[in-house]
């Protein structure tokens, strides 16, 4: 008896997912929120920052000293690749208001006897500005006025020295005794989009697959197909969920497969870890989601209530994974509730096994978790059945 149940089950899951893919070519929510969407946010993203770094970013210029020198430094800001001088105003007062009105990001104040005091050696003062309302803005150009206060004052080094008759070797020594060789590991170009669209990206298609998996299982009962779906599979939650996932599993993992394809063959991000591990990655990605998604409405069988708690769920992991702001530096509450998000754990095997070529054992924790999410429904598939057999949907 046990083992003609056991030979029935492929036929029964391929029965369900056939009605699966009915449902699916028949209600535009799954072609939207499967195919389109996640295709468009893969394309708008790494558009988005396709230039690697913003680039000419407005800033202003308050110039009262109008000296040769003062009208060099201004020429020397406006030539960084980050920065377009977009005005220039005659006031601090002016200057503040565009920053307020959105006009510019940043201005630098150079005051009336700057050039005379520097080269009487009476350590002028220059001032800037900068927002950060828009961070990433605010910081480069922060960059690059820094920079060019450093340039003014060794411009005029320079000069001395030469008249003094020093050597440019000398000269060099003096003005910089320590010369810094920087080197910035994975991603030398310093490029946002390689960062950003890594986790953004499939933070976006987990939100997703959370959303389809409690919606897909919740309109069973809405739509009073449950007690069909559970005669289908004879009365067996594990089959009736194995045909109903099967199908937006292999849409999921194509897109999630394609997205990869795109970024780091299409695109050429780095990725030393191998294909072999952004395959095995792809997959704990797409079914630990799918799990959690389960698991979620087995512990909240109401279609409202589960994808609230998804949607909020992959929207926190945006903030918790770590890729923004380190998970160490939040509140340990904070730190103990992250683990809880996938999105937490692929970021870190990407961080580690992909981004960084490190032994995928150094992340066996995050391995793990992504495969507690997988098998997370057993822990709430007999209240999922019982909804199935005995709830009646209240709108």
């Amino acid at each position: 008896m046990v083992r003609k149940k056991l030979q029935a089950w492929p036929r029964r899951i391929l029965d369900i997912a056939a009605r699966e893919i009915g449902h699916i070519a028949h209600m535009p929510i799954y072609l939207f929120c499967m195919i389109v969407f996640p295709i468009i946010i893969i394309i708008f993203f790494t558009s988005l920052m396709g230039e690697g770094l913003p680039q000419k970013l407005p800033c202003g210029v308050v110039d009262n000293d109008n000296t040769l020198v003062s009208r060099k430094l201004v020429h020397q800001l406006d030539a960084f690749q980050e920065t377009d001088i977009v005005a220039r105003f005659t006031s601090v007062n002016d200057a503040r208001q565009a920053i307020q009105r959105g006009q510019i990001h940043a201005f630098i104040y150079i005051p009336k006897g700057t050039t005379a005091k520097l080269l009487a050696q009476r350590q002028p003062k220059i001032s800037f500005y900068y927002s950060n309302v828009t961070l990433m803005a605010g910081s480069m150009l922060f960059k690059d006025l820094k920079t060019i206060s450093t340039l003014g004052s060794a411009t005029v080094g320079v000069a001395k020295l030469q008249m003094l008759g020093k050597s440019e070797h000398e000269i060099k020594a003096f003005l910089q005794p320590i010369v810094l060789d920087l080197h910035m590991i994975g991603n030398p170009w310093m490029n946002y989009n390689i960062y950003l669209s890594t986790i953004m990206i499939p933070g976006v298609l987990v939100l997703f697959m959370l959303l389809i998996t409690a919606y897909s299982i919740g309109t069973e009962l809405k739509f009073g197909r449950a007690h069909e779906w559970m005669r289908l599979s004879g009365n067996n939650i594990m089959v009736a969920l194995a045909g109903k996932l099967f199908p937006q599993f292999m849409i999921f993992l194509s897109i999630f497969l394609g997205f990869e394809w795109y970024i780091y063959g299409h695109l050429g991000f780095p990725h030393p870890g191998g294909t072999t591990r952004l395959i095995l990655m792809a997959l704990l990605t797409v079914l630990s989601s799918q799990g959690f998604g389960v698991f979620i409405f087995g512990l909240l069988p109401s279609l409202r209530m589960s994808m609230s708690i998804c949607s909020l769920w992959a929207v926190v992991g945006f903030s918790a994974c770590g890729a923004t702001y380190p998970l160490f530096a939040m509140d340990s509450m904070i730190e103990a509730v992250a683990q809880l998000i996938p999105l937490r754990h692929y970021y870190m095997i990407y961080r580690i096994c992909i981004f960084n070529d490190y032994p995928l054992v150094d992340a066996w924790w995050n391995v793990v978790a992504l495969v507690a999410f997988v098998i997370s429904p057993m822990l709430t598939v007999r209240n999922l059945k019982r909804a199935m057999l005995e709830y009646v949907y209240i709108p």
